[in-house]
């Protein structure tokens, strides 16, 4: 209520001074109530807020727990799949070794062959099948009597074998046990077995008679004529050349080490150093190395080329109480039947420069990356081997049957193919290839290119895909000229023998007898090339080598000499 001031009394402003003071305290009074009001509540607040913040630092600690544990779990589970591909990948090493140890055992104690069937079980009859059949048949059955009428066979046997005619005849009389005295010889019964006497020795006497002309005997100067000796391959040698041609046929064909030649001669009373028969042979091998040169040259001129090497242990005088492994590199020309060996002390890429640097035509080999570099040229065209190829999925079988029969079958009609052309000229060959097994391979491509992601690379199957994969091309090259063939078996064919050898000589002596073999095995490989007597024919060579023009020494070797010449000569020597 406004008051007018100046109107009022001194006692009244006094009262109204009163009132207005009290007025004032009353609402400190009240303005400190509600400041303490306010205060208490900021405590409370303060207290809420500090327990507020203890139960966050709490939910911190608790949330720090939760995620330490989340990373403990993360750790373990990483832990457990770490262990899991460990665990893995050591199953597959295991696998991979087992793998491993039972071709090794195939190699030591199992069969060589690579025979292939399929599926077996496609023609059997599981028991289910068969029950169920017999119980729809009738319990009750009615029997029959069925009869036909046969053929006779009109294909006679043959009978024993006949003994040849050109052998020598030797009749033995065995007369009765009874006293035949009197008694009148009316026919006699003639059985004919086939003999054997072990090779015998003899000393053969080379006679020369020495004649004098009669008009010469008044005069100081007579004239004397006598013949001259046989061409000899080794000067004053005690060994003739029919026992030279057998040493070497015994060793490089028969396999027989010369320690056990020997062995065979002291059965015969016939002792002949060890050191004299090593030097005889090593006479020989100077003698044909002229020989060898030209076979080398006829086969590098050759426009197709089949290639492989095999090991040989050498005994090498660097290397105390061990041998070196060494490899002979073998050549093979299909067409000129012509086969030729190299030895070389190991298997690098340098090892069949000497025969491949320069060739051109066509390269017949295995997927071994050290031809690469000799067939990836444009002079070159390269064939791969569907045999090789086939030996990787016939190794795969234990472990992928399916995936590896497969292509094992597509390969198996393949080579029914080729013998169904086998008789077939080179353009009828190469016609039926296009028709019928170029659709089987571009098949085979395709589903190859498809498993290729779908099986592990390290597994057998694995490995075979990625055998055959980069060799595709070359796979197919053999349809496009009927004059070539499937695989490289032939060559196989020429390394056979020494296999056979290295299981019953063991080792070279040095590394000069390694290549003196190699040469040998060469000519010997070309007369069962071409059908030859190697005998006969190293006793023609032997005999005529040393008077041979050099210009035409080619003449002598086994794709050039003539059978009938070779023949001729041996049975004008028999003795």
């Amino acid at each position: 209520m406004d008051l007018d001031l100046e109107k009022l009394s001194k006692k009244d402003l006094l009262q109204e001074i009163l009132k207005l003071k009290s007025l004032s305290k009353n609402q400190e009074q009240t303005i400190q109530y509600q400041e303490r009001t306010i205060q208490s509540k900021e405590q409370t607040i303060q207290v809420k807020e500090q327990t507020i913040q203890v139960k966050e630092q709490a939910i911190q600690s608790k949330e720090r727990v939760v995620q330490s544990k989340e990373q403990i779990i993360l750790n373990k589970e990483q832990i457990i799949k770490e262990s899991e591909q460990a665990l893995e990948q050591h199953r597959s090493e295991v696998k991979w070794l087992n793998y491993q140890l039972a071709q090794l055992k195939r190699m030591l104690f199992g069969s060589k062959r690579e025979r292939f069937e399929g599926n077996k079980d496609q023609t059997k009859i599981e028991f289910e099948d068969y029950a169920n059949q017999e119980e729809q048949q009738d319990e009750t059955s009615v029997k029959e009597k069925i009869s036909y009428e046969r053929p006779k066979p009109t294909k006679k046997h043959n009978g024993r074998n006949r003994i040849p005619e050109h052998l020598t005849v030797v009749e033995q009389v065995i007369e009765p046990e009874e006293d035949t005295t009197n008694m009148k010889k009316i026919g006699e019964e003639r059985t004919e077995i086939l003999e054997y006497i072990p090779e015998r020795f003899f000393k053969l006497v080379l006679i020369r008679p020495k004649y004098v002309s009669t008009e010469d005997e008044t005069t100081e100067q007579k004239r004397i004529i006598v013949a001259s000796l046989p061409s000899r391959p080794i000067d004053k040698c005690l060994a003739g050349n029919r026992l030279l041609a057998a040493l070497l046929i015994n060793k490089y064909v028969d396999h027989l080490p010369l320690y056990r030649q020997q062995q065979i001669f002291k059965r015969s009373d016939i002792q002949i150093a060890p050191s004299t028969i090593d030097t005889w042979i090593a006479h020989l091998g100077k003698l044909f190395e002229l020989l060898y040169q030209r076979l080398v040259e006829e086969v590098k001129a050759q426009s197709y080329l089949q290639a492989d090497e095999t090991t040989t242990k050498v005994l090498d005088k660097e290397k105390k109480k061990k041998t070196h492994l060494g490899y002979y590199w073998v050549y093979h020309a299909p067409i000129a039947k012509l086969a030729a060996f190299d030895y070389q002390k190991g298997r690098g890429k340098d090892a069949p420069r000497e025969f491949l640097e320069n060739y051109e035509g066509i390269l017949q080999t295995d997927g071994y990356n050290v031809y690469k570099q000799y067939y990836d040229k444009e002079q070159v065209t390269h064939l791969a081997c569907w045999a090789h190829a086939r030996r990787k999925f016939e190794k795969a079988l234990d472990s992928d049957r399916k995936r590896a029969e497969h292509v094992m079958l597509a390969i198996q009609k393949l080579y029914a193919i080729e013998r169904e052309g086998k008789e077939m000229s080179a353009q009828e060959r190469k016609d039926l290839r296009l028709e019928k097994a170029l659709p089987i391979i571009n098949e085979l491509g395709k589903w190859l290119h498809e498993q290729r992601q779908k099986v592990l690379p390290k597994s057998p199957i694995g490995l075979a895909i990625q055998y055959v994969i980069p060799l595709w091309e070359s796979l197919q090259n053999y349809l496009y000229d009927g004059n070539l063939h499937i695989d490289n078996n032939l060559i196989e064919n020429s390394i056979r023998p020494v296999a056979l050898g290295r299981k019953n000589y063991l080792f070279a002596g040095s590394h000069n007898g390694a290549k003196r073999s190699a040469m040998f095995y060469s000519f010997f490989a070309c007369c069962k090339l071409n059908n030859i007597n190697p005998q006969k024919w190293l006793t023609y060579v032997l005999e005529n080598i040393s008077e041979h023009k050099v210009n035409k020494l080619h003449e002598l070797l086994p794709n050039n000499i003539s059978i009938e010449k070779i023949e001729n000569f041996h049975n004008s020597q028999q003795l």
